[in-house]
Protein backbone atom coordinates (compact mmCIF):
# COMPACT_ATOMS: atom_id res chain seq x y z
CA UNK A 1 0.00 0.00 0.00
CA UNK A 2 2.51 2.37 0.65
CA UNK A 3 3.76 1.98 -2.99
CA UNK A 4 0.86 2.80 -3.97
CA UNK A 5 0.77 6.19 -2.01
CA UNK A 6 3.91 7.22 -3.14
CA UNK A 7 2.47 8.83 -6.57
CA UNK A 8 -0.33 10.62 -4.29
CA UNK A 9 2.30 12.00 -1.62
CA UNK A 10 4.90 13.08 -4.32
CA UNK A 11 2.18 15.92 -6.26
CA UNK A 12 2.41 17.96 -3.04
CA UNK A 13 6.33 18.03 -3.03
CA UNK A 14 6.64 18.50 -6.80
CA UNK A 15 4.15 21.57 -6.22
CA UNK A 16 6.43 22.79 -3.99
CA UNK A 17 9.19 22.63 -5.62
CA UNK A 18 8.02 23.38 -9.42
CA UNK A 19 9.54 26.40 -10.87
CA UNK A 20 7.64 29.65 -10.41
CA UNK A 21 6.01 31.24 -13.53
CA UNK A 22 8.34 33.75 -15.28
CA UNK A 23 7.89 37.47 -13.95
CA UNK A 24 6.17 39.09 -16.82
CA UNK A 25 7.94 41.74 -18.88
CA UNK A 26 8.02 45.36 -18.43
CA UNK A 27 6.34 47.98 -20.21
CA UNK A 28 8.81 50.02 -21.76
CA UNK A 29 7.79 54.41 -22.16
CA UNK A 30 10.23 55.89 -24.45
CA UNK A 31 9.98 59.31 -24.89
CA UNK A 32 11.43 61.81 -27.34
CA UNK A 33 12.63 65.37 -27.33
CA UNK A 34 13.72 67.83 -29.89
CA UNK A 35 16.69 70.09 -29.85
CA UNK A 36 16.71 69.64 -26.60
CA UNK A 37 20.49 70.09 -24.97
CA UNK A 38 20.91 69.72 -21.82
CA UNK A 39 18.86 72.58 -20.11
CA UNK A 40 17.46 70.51 -17.75
CA UNK A 41 16.89 71.11 -13.39
CA UNK A 42 18.54 67.98 -13.39
CA UNK A 43 21.72 68.82 -15.37
CA UNK A 44 22.12 71.84 -13.53
CA UNK A 45 21.30 74.35 -15.52
CA UNK A 46 20.54 77.68 -12.87
CA UNK A 47 17.24 78.60 -15.04
CA UNK A 48 15.34 75.91 -16.45
CA UNK A 49 11.89 75.04 -14.95
CA UNK A 50 11.65 71.46 -15.49
CA UNK A 51 10.29 69.87 -12.21
CA UNK A 52 8.95 66.48 -14.37
CA UNK A 53 12.13 65.62 -15.76
CA UNK A 54 13.94 66.92 -12.57
CA UNK A 55 11.85 63.98 -10.92
CA UNK A 56 12.37 61.13 -13.41
CA UNK A 57 16.13 62.37 -12.63
CA UNK A 58 15.46 61.03 -8.51
CA UNK A 59 13.84 58.23 -9.96
CA UNK A 60 16.46 56.45 -12.18
CA UNK A 61 19.50 57.18 -13.44
CA UNK A 62 20.86 60.58 -14.90
CA UNK A 63 23.71 60.17 -17.65
CA UNK A 64 25.95 63.08 -17.28
CA UNK A 65 27.68 62.77 -20.38
CA UNK A 66 25.29 61.16 -23.20
CA UNK A 67 26.05 61.87 -26.51
CA UNK A 68 23.91 61.69 -30.46
CA UNK A 69 25.84 60.27 -33.28
CA UNK A 70 24.87 63.60 -36.04
CA UNK A 71 23.63 66.40 -34.99
CA UNK A 72 20.35 66.67 -36.89
CA UNK A 73 17.30 64.93 -36.83
CA UNK A 74 16.91 62.25 -39.38
CA UNK A 75 20.80 60.52 -38.82
CA UNK A 76 20.46 61.09 -34.66
CA UNK A 77 17.40 59.17 -35.16
CA UNK A 78 17.91 56.84 -37.15
CA UNK A 79 20.90 55.85 -35.49
CA UNK A 80 19.00 55.96 -32.64
CA UNK A 81 16.47 53.38 -33.73
CA UNK A 82 18.61 51.03 -35.55
CA UNK A 83 21.53 51.11 -33.18
CA UNK A 84 23.76 51.67 -36.70
CA UNK A 85 26.12 54.55 -36.98
CA UNK A 86 25.47 57.06 -39.58
CA UNK A 87 28.12 55.69 -41.75
CA UNK A 88 26.39 52.76 -41.02
CA UNK A 89 23.47 53.49 -42.63
CA UNK A 90 24.82 55.51 -45.13
CA UNK A 91 22.38 58.41 -43.49
CA UNK A 92 23.66 61.96 -42.99
CA UNK A 93 20.87 64.25 -44.40
CA UNK A 94 17.22 64.83 -44.15
CA UNK A 95 16.13 63.65 -47.30
CA UNK A 96 17.56 59.20 -47.18
CA UNK A 97 15.58 56.81 -45.29
CA UNK A 98 17.53 53.96 -43.31
CA UNK A 99 15.68 50.98 -45.74
CA UNK A 100 17.03 52.37 -49.10
CA UNK A 101 20.90 50.93 -47.52
CA UNK A 102 19.16 48.29 -44.81
CA UNK A 103 15.92 47.43 -46.14
CA UNK A 104 15.81 44.20 -43.90
CA UNK A 105 17.01 46.01 -40.85
CA UNK A 106 15.18 45.29 -37.68
CA UNK A 107 14.21 48.89 -35.49
CA UNK A 108 14.11 49.00 -31.98
CA UNK A 109 10.52 48.92 -31.34
CA UNK A 110 10.17 46.17 -34.42
CA UNK A 111 12.72 44.04 -32.43
CA UNK A 112 10.32 44.54 -29.68
CA UNK A 113 6.56 43.69 -31.52
CA UNK A 114 8.60 40.65 -32.84
CA UNK A 115 9.09 39.72 -29.16
CA UNK A 116 5.45 39.69 -28.51
CA UNK A 117 5.22 43.38 -27.55
CA UNK A 118 2.30 46.10 -28.70
CA UNK A 119 4.51 48.56 -29.77
CA UNK A 120 2.24 52.15 -30.23
CA UNK A 121 4.38 55.11 -31.81
CA UNK A 122 3.13 58.57 -30.98
CA UNK A 123 4.77 61.83 -32.15
CA UNK A 124 8.00 62.44 -33.51
CA UNK A 125 10.17 59.23 -33.03
CA UNK A 126 11.46 59.13 -36.61
CA UNK A 127 12.59 61.79 -38.56
CA UNK A 128 9.41 63.61 -39.71
CA UNK A 129 8.91 63.77 -43.40
CA UNK A 130 8.66 67.51 -43.77
CA UNK A 131 7.88 67.05 -47.59
CA UNK A 132 10.65 64.19 -48.32
CA UNK A 133 8.52 61.12 -50.45
CA UNK A 134 11.41 58.51 -50.21
CA UNK A 135 10.48 54.43 -51.13
CA UNK A 136 10.14 54.39 -47.42
CA UNK A 137 7.07 56.44 -45.34
CA UNK A 138 9.65 58.01 -42.44
CA UNK A 139 7.03 56.75 -39.78
CA UNK A 140 8.38 53.26 -40.43
CA UNK A 141 4.73 51.25 -40.14
CA UNK A 142 7.00 47.75 -39.97
CA UNK A 143 7.94 49.34 -36.43
CA UNK A 144 4.58 49.30 -35.11
CA UNK A 145 1.53 47.08 -34.21
CA UNK A 146 -0.61 50.13 -35.57
CA UNK A 147 -0.34 53.29 -37.71
CA UNK A 148 1.83 55.72 -35.52
CA UNK A 149 0.22 59.32 -35.34
CA UNK A 150 1.63 62.92 -35.55
CA UNK A 151 4.59 61.70 -37.06
CA UNK A 152 4.31 63.69 -40.22
CA UNK A 153 5.16 67.20 -41.94
CA UNK A 154 6.72 70.31 -40.92
CA UNK A 155 7.76 71.93 -37.61
CA UNK A 156 6.80 75.36 -38.51
CA UNK A 157 2.74 73.83 -39.29
CA UNK A 158 2.81 73.65 -35.70
CA UNK A 159 1.01 76.86 -35.08
CA UNK A 160 -2.26 79.04 -33.83
CA UNK A 161 -3.63 80.25 -37.14
CA UNK A 162 -6.19 82.57 -37.37
CA UNK A 163 -9.53 81.09 -37.89
CA UNK A 164 -9.72 82.67 -41.67
CA UNK A 165 -6.10 81.56 -43.05
CA UNK A 166 -5.12 80.17 -45.33
CA UNK A 167 -3.43 76.70 -44.88
CA UNK A 168 0.33 77.45 -44.62
CA UNK A 169 2.37 77.38 -47.53
CA UNK A 170 6.04 78.73 -45.20
CA UNK A 171 7.61 79.85 -42.19
CA UNK A 172 6.35 82.23 -40.36
CA UNK A 173 8.01 84.13 -37.45
CA UNK A 174 10.46 82.10 -35.11
CA UNK A 175 8.24 82.58 -31.87
CA UNK A 176 5.00 82.73 -30.93
CA UNK A 177 3.72 83.61 -27.54
CA UNK A 178 -0.25 83.55 -26.82
CA UNK A 179 -3.03 82.99 -24.27
CA UNK A 180 -4.13 79.20 -25.20
CA UNK A 181 -4.27 75.68 -23.97
CA UNK A 182 -1.77 73.08 -24.14
CA UNK A 183 -3.89 71.32 -26.59
CA UNK A 184 -3.08 74.36 -29.25
CA UNK A 185 0.02 73.31 -29.96
CA UNK A 186 0.73 69.28 -31.21
CA UNK A 187 2.72 68.62 -28.23
CA UNK A 188 -0.25 68.81 -25.70
CA UNK A 189 -2.37 66.56 -28.13
CA UNK A 190 0.65 64.16 -28.37
CA UNK A 191 0.28 64.32 -24.67
CA UNK A 192 -3.48 63.66 -24.17
CA UNK A 193 -3.21 60.86 -26.90
CA UNK A 194 -0.54 58.99 -25.26
CA UNK A 195 -2.67 59.47 -21.75
CA UNK A 196 -5.64 57.77 -23.92
CA UNK A 197 -3.25 55.19 -25.04
CA UNK A 198 -1.99 54.46 -21.54
CA UNK A 199 -5.15 53.71 -20.47
CA UNK A 200 -5.95 51.27 -23.27
CA UNK A 201 -2.61 49.65 -22.67
CA UNK A 202 -3.03 48.73 -19.70
CA UNK A 203 -6.17 46.69 -19.67
CA UNK A 204 -4.23 44.74 -22.15
CA UNK A 205 -2.16 41.20 -21.39
CA UNK A 206 0.64 41.70 -23.48
CA UNK A 207 3.57 44.32 -22.21
CA UNK A 208 4.05 47.44 -24.61
CA UNK A 209 6.67 49.73 -26.03
CA UNK A 210 4.85 53.20 -25.85
CA UNK A 211 7.10 55.89 -28.21
CA UNK A 212 6.07 58.81 -27.52
CA UNK A 213 7.70 61.79 -29.17
CA UNK A 214 7.56 65.55 -28.29
CA UNK A 215 8.42 68.23 -30.93
CA UNK A 216 9.60 70.64 -28.77
CA UNK A 217 11.57 72.61 -27.98
CA UNK A 218 12.37 72.71 -32.06
CA UNK A 219 12.00 75.83 -33.56
CA UNK A 220 9.48 77.57 -33.88
CA UNK A 221 10.00 79.04 -30.11
CA UNK A 222 5.70 78.64 -29.26
CA UNK A 223 4.59 77.42 -26.34
CA UNK A 224 1.39 78.53 -24.42
CA UNK A 225 1.70 82.41 -22.74
CA UNK A 226 2.09 80.35 -18.95
CA UNK A 227 5.23 78.65 -19.69
CA UNK A 228 6.65 82.07 -21.04
CA UNK A 229 5.83 83.65 -17.76
CA UNK A 230 7.87 81.31 -15.66
CA UNK A 231 10.82 83.41 -17.00
CA UNK A 232 12.20 87.47 -16.47
CA UNK A 233 13.55 88.04 -20.21
CA UNK A 234 15.91 90.58 -18.28
CA UNK A 235 17.45 87.82 -16.19
CA UNK A 236 17.83 84.90 -18.94
CA UNK A 237 21.49 84.46 -20.06
CA UNK A 238 22.88 85.52 -22.75
CA UNK A 239 25.20 83.03 -25.26
CA UNK A 240 28.54 82.35 -23.64
CA UNK A 241 31.33 81.99 -25.45
CA UNK A 242 29.58 84.54 -27.82
CA UNK A 243 32.33 84.13 -30.32
CA UNK A 244 33.82 80.90 -32.45
CA UNK A 245 36.63 79.36 -31.23
CA UNK A 246 39.79 80.65 -31.40
CA UNK A 247 42.23 79.03 -33.93
CA UNK A 248 38.61 76.98 -35.12
CA UNK A 249 38.63 76.21 -38.75
CA UNK A 250 35.40 77.92 -40.96
CA UNK A 251 33.85 75.07 -41.69
CA UNK A 252 33.38 74.06 -37.97
CA UNK A 253 30.77 76.49 -38.34
CA UNK A 254 27.77 77.69 -40.16
CA UNK A 255 25.08 80.09 -41.28
CA UNK A 256 22.10 79.25 -38.96
CA UNK A 257 20.38 78.09 -42.52
CA UNK A 258 17.28 76.28 -40.44
CA UNK A 259 17.02 79.98 -38.17
CA UNK A 260 17.16 82.34 -41.16
CA UNK A 261 14.45 80.80 -42.62
CA UNK A 262 11.66 82.04 -40.76
CA UNK A 263 10.00 85.57 -40.97
CA UNK A 264 12.23 88.27 -38.74
CA UNK A 265 15.02 86.42 -38.94
CA UNK A 266 18.05 88.70 -40.84
CA UNK A 267 19.21 86.21 -43.43
CA UNK A 268 22.90 86.83 -42.60
CA UNK A 269 24.93 88.90 -39.94
CA UNK A 270 24.33 88.96 -36.35
CA UNK A 271 21.20 89.30 -34.57
CA UNK A 272 20.41 92.25 -32.56
CA UNK A 273 20.45 91.90 -28.63
CA UNK A 274 16.47 92.11 -28.49
CA UNK A 275 16.01 89.15 -31.06
CA UNK A 276 18.58 86.98 -28.90
CA UNK A 277 17.22 87.77 -25.70
CA UNK A 278 13.63 86.67 -27.36
CA UNK A 279 14.81 83.53 -28.61
CA UNK A 280 16.35 82.44 -25.99
CA UNK A 281 13.52 83.39 -23.75
CA UNK A 282 11.67 81.33 -25.81
CA UNK A 283 13.90 77.98 -26.23
CA UNK A 284 13.32 78.19 -22.48
CA UNK A 285 9.52 77.95 -22.15
CA UNK A 286 9.03 75.24 -24.94
CA UNK A 287 11.42 73.28 -22.23
CA UNK A 288 9.43 73.76 -19.78
CA UNK A 289 6.27 73.73 -21.73
CA UNK A 290 7.69 69.96 -22.79
CA UNK A 291 8.15 69.28 -19.65
CA UNK A 292 4.62 69.21 -18.79
CA UNK A 293 3.90 67.26 -21.32
CA UNK A 294 6.01 64.61 -19.84
CA UNK A 295 4.84 65.29 -16.11
CA UNK A 296 0.80 64.44 -17.57
CA UNK A 297 2.30 61.42 -19.50
CA UNK A 298 4.18 60.05 -16.44
CA UNK A 299 1.53 61.04 -13.97
CA UNK A 300 -1.13 58.69 -15.77
CA UNK A 301 1.34 56.30 -15.73
CA UNK A 302 1.97 56.48 -11.35
CA UNK A 303 -2.11 56.63 -11.31
CA UNK A 304 -2.44 53.22 -13.50
CA UNK A 305 -0.46 51.47 -11.23
CA UNK A 306 2.17 50.78 -14.15
CA UNK A 307 5.19 52.73 -12.87
CA UNK A 308 6.56 49.91 -11.26
CA UNK A 309 6.98 47.74 -14.00
CA UNK A 310 7.63 50.12 -17.00
CA UNK A 311 10.81 51.12 -18.15
CA UNK A 312 10.76 55.29 -18.86
CA UNK A 313 14.05 56.09 -20.95
CA UNK A 314 13.62 59.83 -21.75
CA UNK A 315 16.23 61.71 -24.52
CA UNK A 316 17.23 64.04 -27.03
CA UNK A 317 18.08 63.17 -30.86
CA UNK A 318 20.56 65.79 -30.35
CA UNK A 319 21.45 69.59 -28.78
CA UNK A 320 21.25 73.49 -30.08
CA UNK A 321 23.25 76.31 -30.13
CA UNK A 322 21.95 79.33 -28.96
CA UNK A 323 23.98 82.15 -29.73
CA UNK A 324 26.96 80.41 -28.65
CA UNK A 325 29.94 80.38 -30.57
CA UNK A 326 28.15 82.62 -32.97
CA UNK A 327 25.77 79.98 -33.66
CA UNK A 328 22.02 79.13 -33.87
CA UNK A 329 20.62 75.27 -34.39
CA UNK A 330 22.18 72.47 -34.42
CA UNK A 331 24.37 70.99 -37.62
CA UNK A 332 28.11 71.27 -35.57
CA UNK A 333 30.49 68.45 -33.92
CA UNK A 334 30.94 70.93 -30.78
CA UNK A 335 29.76 69.67 -27.55
CA UNK A 336 26.52 71.89 -27.50
CA UNK A 337 25.38 70.30 -30.50
CA UNK A 338 26.43 66.63 -29.27
CA UNK A 339 25.48 66.17 -25.89
CA UNK A 340 21.84 65.09 -24.56
CA UNK A 341 20.20 64.78 -21.84
CA UNK A 342 18.84 60.69 -21.33
CA UNK A 343 17.52 59.89 -17.99
CA UNK A 344 16.54 56.43 -17.96
CA UNK A 345 14.24 54.49 -14.60
CA UNK A 346 14.02 50.72 -14.89
CA UNK A 347 12.60 49.33 -11.55
CA UNK A 348 14.86 47.05 -9.68
CA UNK A 349 17.46 47.82 -11.49
CA UNK A 350 18.67 51.72 -11.59
CA UNK A 351 19.90 53.22 -8.77
CA UNK A 352 17.57 56.00 -7.81
CA UNK A 353 19.00 59.09 -8.32
CA UNK A 354 22.40 57.89 -9.62
CA UNK A 355 24.27 59.93 -11.65
CA UNK A 356 26.38 58.38 -14.53
CA UNK A 357 29.49 60.10 -15.50
CA UNK A 358 30.85 57.49 -18.01
CA UNK A 359 30.45 57.90 -21.46
CA UNK A 360 27.17 56.68 -23.21
CA UNK A 361 26.22 56.81 -26.72
CA UNK A 362 22.50 56.90 -28.16
CA UNK A 363 22.45 53.96 -30.06
CA UNK A 364 23.40 52.00 -26.53
CA UNK A 365 19.55 52.38 -26.09
CA UNK A 366 18.93 49.37 -28.04
CA UNK A 367 21.26 46.36 -26.79
CA UNK A 368 19.99 48.44 -23.48
CA UNK A 369 16.16 47.91 -23.59
CA UNK A 370 16.21 44.55 -25.26
CA UNK A 371 18.72 43.56 -22.16
CA UNK A 372 16.26 45.02 -19.32
CA UNK A 373 13.52 43.35 -20.92
CA UNK A 374 15.24 39.89 -21.56
CA UNK A 375 15.05 40.00 -25.04
CA UNK A 376 17.60 38.51 -27.36
CA UNK A 377 20.53 40.82 -28.14
CA UNK A 378 19.74 42.85 -31.51
CA UNK A 379 21.89 41.26 -34.11
CA UNK A 380 24.29 43.81 -35.94
CA UNK A 381 23.30 46.81 -32.95
CA UNK A 382 27.01 48.65 -32.65
CA UNK A 383 26.21 50.17 -29.66
CA UNK A 384 26.90 48.82 -26.28
CA UNK A 385 23.99 47.93 -22.80
CA UNK A 386 24.38 50.29 -20.32
CA UNK A 387 22.58 47.93 -17.72
CA UNK A 388 26.24 48.16 -16.03
CA UNK A 389 26.11 52.05 -15.39
CA UNK A 390 22.47 51.45 -14.39
CA UNK A 391 23.36 49.35 -11.72
CA UNK A 392 26.53 51.40 -10.73
CA UNK A 393 26.56 54.60 -11.91
CA UNK A 394 30.04 54.93 -11.24
CA UNK A 395 31.10 51.75 -13.40
CA UNK A 396 32.95 53.14 -16.51
CA UNK A 397 31.57 54.05 -19.68
CA UNK A 398 32.72 53.96 -23.03
CA UNK A 399 36.12 54.46 -23.92
CA UNK A 400 34.65 56.84 -26.85
CA UNK A 401 31.74 58.96 -27.74
CA UNK A 402 31.79 59.63 -31.69
CA UNK A 403 29.78 61.74 -33.38
CA UNK A 404 29.99 63.51 -37.25
CA UNK A 405 28.44 66.03 -39.30
CA UNK A 406 29.16 66.80 -43.11
CA UNK A 407 30.01 70.25 -44.69
CA UNK A 408 27.71 71.99 -45.84
CA UNK A 409 25.61 71.11 -43.50
CA UNK A 410 22.19 70.52 -46.18
CA UNK A 411 22.32 69.53 -49.35
CA UNK A 412 25.73 67.89 -51.28
CA UNK A 413 27.87 66.96 -49.20
CA UNK A 414 31.86 68.09 -50.15
CA UNK A 415 34.08 67.31 -46.23
CA UNK A 416 32.66 65.24 -43.63
CA UNK A 417 33.66 66.07 -39.69
CA UNK A 418 33.71 63.04 -37.16
CA UNK A 419 33.99 63.70 -33.65
CA UNK A 420 35.46 61.51 -30.85
CA UNK A 421 35.11 62.70 -27.81
CA UNK A 422 36.87 61.17 -24.41
CA UNK A 423 36.81 61.74 -20.77
CA UNK A 424 38.66 65.51 -21.26
CA UNK A 425 39.22 65.55 -24.66
CA UNK A 426 37.13 66.44 -28.11
CA UNK A 427 38.92 65.36 -31.15
CA UNK A 428 37.23 66.31 -34.38
CA UNK A 429 39.03 66.14 -38.17
CA UNK A 430 37.77 66.96 -41.37
CA UNK A 431 38.34 65.97 -44.48
CA UNK A 432 37.59 65.93 -48.37
CA UNK A 433 34.52 63.18 -49.16
CA UNK A 434 36.35 63.01 -52.57
CA UNK A 435 39.72 61.82 -51.78
CA UNK A 436 39.68 61.40 -47.70
CA UNK A 437 42.54 64.25 -47.92
CA UNK A 438 42.89 66.01 -44.42
CA UNK A 439 41.31 69.90 -44.34
CA UNK A 440 41.60 70.46 -40.29
CA UNK A 441 41.55 69.66 -37.06
CA UNK A 442 40.61 70.68 -33.61
CA UNK A 443 41.13 69.76 -30.21
CA UNK A 444 39.59 71.15 -27.04
CA UNK A 445 40.30 70.15 -23.93
CA UNK A 446 37.25 70.05 -21.30
CA UNK A 447 39.77 70.33 -18.20
CA UNK A 448 40.39 73.16 -18.89
CA UNK A 449 37.95 74.82 -21.20
CA UNK A 450 34.58 73.15 -21.18
CA UNK A 451 33.08 75.69 -23.10
CA UNK A 452 35.78 75.00 -25.94
CA UNK A 453 36.74 78.76 -26.84
CA UNK A 454 39.99 77.53 -28.16
CA UNK A 455 40.95 74.87 -30.69
CA UNK A 456 44.76 73.38 -29.47
CA UNK A 457 45.00 70.80 -32.29
CA UNK A 458 48.26 72.71 -33.47
CA UNK A 459 49.68 72.83 -30.16
CA UNK A 460 52.91 71.31 -30.04
CA UNK A 461 53.01 69.66 -26.62
CA UNK A 462 49.74 68.43 -27.58
CA UNK A 463 50.73 66.28 -30.61
CA UNK A 464 50.87 62.70 -28.74
CA UNK A 465 47.03 63.44 -28.02
CA UNK A 466 46.51 64.30 -31.63
CA UNK A 467 48.37 61.24 -32.71
CA UNK A 468 46.40 59.05 -30.63
CA UNK A 469 43.15 60.18 -31.38
CA UNK A 470 44.00 60.30 -35.07
CA UNK A 471 45.24 56.33 -34.97
CA UNK A 472 41.86 55.96 -33.30
CA UNK A 473 39.58 57.36 -36.27
CA UNK A 474 42.08 55.51 -39.24
CA UNK A 475 41.32 52.34 -37.01
CA UNK A 476 37.83 52.76 -36.86
CA UNK A 477 37.49 53.74 -41.41
CA UNK A 478 39.54 50.39 -41.64
CA UNK A 479 37.15 48.54 -40.21
CA UNK A 480 34.35 50.43 -41.29
CA UNK A 481 30.78 48.46 -43.27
Amino acid sequence: MFRRLLPVLAWPLLALVAPAAPAPRPNVLFLAADDLRTDLGAYGHPEARTPHLDALARRGVRFSRAYCQQAVCNPARASVMTGRRPDTLRVWDLRRHFRETLPDVVTLPQHFRNQGYTTVGLGKLFHNESGAKPPFPFSDPPSWSEPPRFADGPHWADWVWPADAAAPRAKGAAVQCLEVPDEAYLDGRIAAAAVTRLRELAARPEPFFLGVGFWKPHLPFNAPRRYWDLYDRARVALPAPAAAPAGAPALAGHPGTELRGYAGIPKDGPLSPELVAELRHGYLACVSFLDAQVGRVLGELERLGLAERTIVVFWSDHGFHLGEHALWGKTSNYELDTRVPLLIAAPGVARAGGAATGLAELLDLYPTLAELCGLPAPVGAEGRSLVAQLRDPAAPGARFAASQHPRPSYGKATEMGRALRDDRHRYVEWRALATGALVARELYDHAADPAETRNLAAEPALAPVVAAFAAELAARAATAP
